[in-house]
């Protein structure tokens, strides 16, 4: 049974849904006893042995690490109220250190209570403002840390009714959870130390295309090298040796390995953002290749590895501003910025640059270059390697065999599309088009054009079936030219989504974009809207948006997909958190508006919706969705007259659309909502792909017209 804002559970109230899983699903609640907030865990069925495991687990520890349980009932666990997010990495050394620490006090804690977790992973440990909190002990094994268990454990707490566990989560456990073998304290310590191998690396240390090719992983292979001191990777890898024997042997044990050592694991990792060079040619037109000049530069960086490089989005985001170099590296994260100016006369260009330590604004470098036009591509070349040898990494040769009448095309190209507005798109088209008409075998232009005609399906402009075929054209014939052309990748895998319901081709196209040299943080995003969140995967889809916002923590369109993510996942809490932080950055970004409504509205806050969404509807009066979510809104706040005066406005031209089904679904049309859904369906509506995870359609899932729309998208 599902609870609304405002039912009653014993003696709390429902404040607002957080989560749900196959064990049941977990509320924010108000005790008005103590008039204190709690979160209650409610099984799917009476309580369950897992859930009296969970709660006799808790009960027996009282550590500042591990939520709190204070109350249980008929089918509920009443814990302590987390404001928090999951843990995910790439992690600052010194901050991942920190946290590693606060888990070993806490698992130590636990094991010296004779109580084994069983299913730690970063999806069971919250990040707070004062550390960490090791919640979900529903696996937790009760006895002797070092007995063994009896012999129907196994069997008790074997739960497949989640993709990927088997007495615990495949990509965590132990090599003998994997195998089904007896397990111990010393499988936490294998679980903590894929846990510390992501908080460090940033991805997975065992990972494989199948829950059963994860754990033959876990079993049988080393994971990838840490880029990290030799002090920190070797605890590490005692952590995550096969053999029990072989590890530390208790939790104690590995807390003060860590702690001996912070020097050499709190070394930095250089880090650099490239900022727009400034235009000082007397054409100001021209700011199109000072723009692009930078971009290049940044895009050589970003193959060397170990260096972090702050990408465009967020670089460029201070262009035109007068900000002191030290607050703008706090702001992106960065030890080091690079800095420059172009000036071009005829065939002529003079490139000034110049790479300044952030944390003392001296310089560690700059040079002047004095050159014609065709030795650009060497200027970048050696602007990066300069920057390599100055921050202490290797920078990989490249070759050049590129027009540069066609890239300067291109670059205009680039310039335009990232404006983003009908007008400045059909410039970029004409550029990309200029581009391939001087050198058709210039891969990049071909993926612009790709991009091009994907985004202008996308947004209304053009029809999906106007635009599809040249969009999949222009992304093969990038393909065509280079194989493992990452843009080219990504944007053939969003229209596979989209355009076909193809999620074969998504996965692989997708599989290829993020194996690329340098993996745009768009990448993750876009894998994660157009392939993760359609299939249900929403700690991942969370995971990526975070791990492109590390790398580009500006970029408004990256917020909105982890607010997104957040949303799909019913964490409507922290969604609505994370949009107020993003429109600190941007006040007018229309899509974060539109998302933070309508988790406002799930989360009961219904006049906060309205104004959210009526905000979003003004910003972008040609993005329907957002004014079919107001009608939506205003329907569920009983505003009848409001709902219909904005659904009259729509209905005309935008009634076969997602937004309206959004509507009737509301409204408790189920006729009117699977007319919509149907004609959405036919035009491939950009928001199709989402209608399984929106919260409007929930009520209606047992309706074989639901079932058969997702046969016909190939989801069902």
């Amino acid at each position: 049974m599902s609870f609304s804002a405002g039912d009653k559970l014993g003696p709390y109230q429902i404040v607002a849904p957080i989560g749900a899983g196959g064990m049941g699903e977990v509320y924010r609640a108000k005790d008005p006893r103590l008039n204190r907030d709690v979160a209650i865990k409610v099984s799917a069925s009476q309580f369950s042995e897992r859930f009296e495991r969970e709660a006799k687990a808790i009960a027996a520890l009282n550590h500042p690490h591990i939520c709190q349980i204070y109350d249980i009932g008929p089918n509920y666990l009443v814990m302590e109220f987390i404001e928090g997010t999951p843990l995910h990495g790439p992690l600052p050394q010194d901050r991942a250190l920190r946290y590693a620490v606060q888990i070993c006090d806490a698992l130590d804690a636990a094991h010296k209570k004779s109580i084994t977790h069983r299913d730690l992973k970063p999806a069971n440990i919250l990040v707070t403002a004062n550390g960490v909190k090791l919640l979900d002990f529903g696996l937790a094994k009760m006895g002797s840390v070092n007995a063994s268990p009896d012999s129907n454990a196994t069997a008790l707490t074997m739960d497949l009714t989640e993709a990927g566990t088997v007495l615990g989560t495949a990509s965590y456990m132990s090599p003998e959870q994997a195998k089904g073998e007896l397990t111990d304290a010393r499988s936490d310590i294998f679980s903590f130390g894929v846990v510390l191998y992501e908080m460090l690396s940033g991805r997975r240390a065992f990972s494989g295309n199948s829950t059963i090719e994860t754990m033959a992983a876990i079993v049988r292979d080393e994971p990838a090298p840490l880029d990290s001191p030799s002090s920190l990777s070797a605890i590490v890898a005692r952590c995550l040796r096969k053999s029990p024997s072989g590890r530390f042997q208790t939790m104690n044990e590995v807390r003060a390995a860590l702690e001996q050592a912070p020097t050499a694991a709190t070394a930095k990792t250089p880090s650099i953002a490239v900022l727009p060079f400034a235009n000082m040619s007397a054409d100001k037109e021209n700011e199109y290749f000072s723009d692009g000049l930078a971009e290049e530069i940044l895009n050589l960086l970003a193959k060397i590895p170990g260096l972090k490089v702050i990408a465009r989005t967020s670089a460029f985001a201070f262009k035109g501003k007068e900000q002191d170099i030290r607050k703008i590296a706090e702001t992106l994260g960065v030890s080091a910025i690079l800095e420059g100016s172009v000036r071009r006369a005829g065939n002529r260009i003079r490139v000034t640059a110049q790479l300044i330590e952030a944390e003392n604004g001296s310089h560690l470098w700059s040079e002047r270059y004095d050159r014609d036009m065709t030795d650009v591509f060497a200027i970048q070349d050696e602007i990066a390697q300069e920057i390599s040898e100055a921050l202490k990494v290797r920078l990989a040769p490249r070759s050049h065999a590129v027009n540069i009448e066609a890239y300067q095309n291109y670059l205009k190209g680039k310039y335009y599309f990232e404006r983003f507005t009908p007008e400045s798109l059909v410039k970029a088209k004409e550029y990309f088009e200029q581009a391939i008409a001087i050198d058709p075998n210039y891969a990049p232009a071909y993926s612009g054009l790709a991009l091009y005609y994907f985004v202008l399906s996308t947004l209304g402009i053009k029809s999906v079936g106007e635009m599809a075929p040249f969009g999949k054209s222009a992304g093969e014939k990038a393909l065509a030219l280079d194989p493992a052309y990452g843009e080219a990748h990504s944007a053939l895998a969003s229209m596979a989504a989209v355009f076909d319901y193809d999620w074969k081709t998504v996965e692989k196209h997708y599989r290829q974009a993020l194996a690329a040299e340098i993996v745009r943080p768009r990448y993750r995003f876009s894998y994660s809207l157009h392939y993760l969140l359609p299939w249900g995967r929403f700690p991942e889809a969370v995971e990526q948006c975070r791990l492109a916002l590390e790398t580009d923590p500006l970029a408004m369109l990256l917020h909105f997909g982890l607010v997104h993510s957040m949303y799909a996942a019913k964490q409507y809490r922290e969604a609505i958190e994370c949009a107020h932080r993003a429109l600190e950055i941007e006040a007018t970004f229309h899509q974060i508006w539109l998302v933070m409504g309508l988790a406002q509205l799930q989360s009961g806050l219904t006049q906060e919706a309205i104004a959210s969404l009526k905000r979003a509807a003004e910003l972008a009066p040609w993005y329907f969705t957002s004014a079919w979510s107001l009608a939506a809104a205003y329907s569920q706040a009983g505003d009848r007259e409001h709902s219909q005066e904005w659904a009259r406005k729509l209905a005309g031209s935008h009634g076969h659309s997602v937004g309206a089904a959004l509507y009737y679904a509301a409204g408790g049309d189920a006729d009117g909502m699977f007319e919509a859904l149907e004609g959405a369906y036919q035009q491939r509506d950009y928001f199709m792909i989402q209608i399984q995870y929106l919260p409007f359609f929930d009520r209606y899932y047992s309706d074989p017209r639901y079932n058969a729309l997702l046969q016909k998208m190939n989801l069902a």
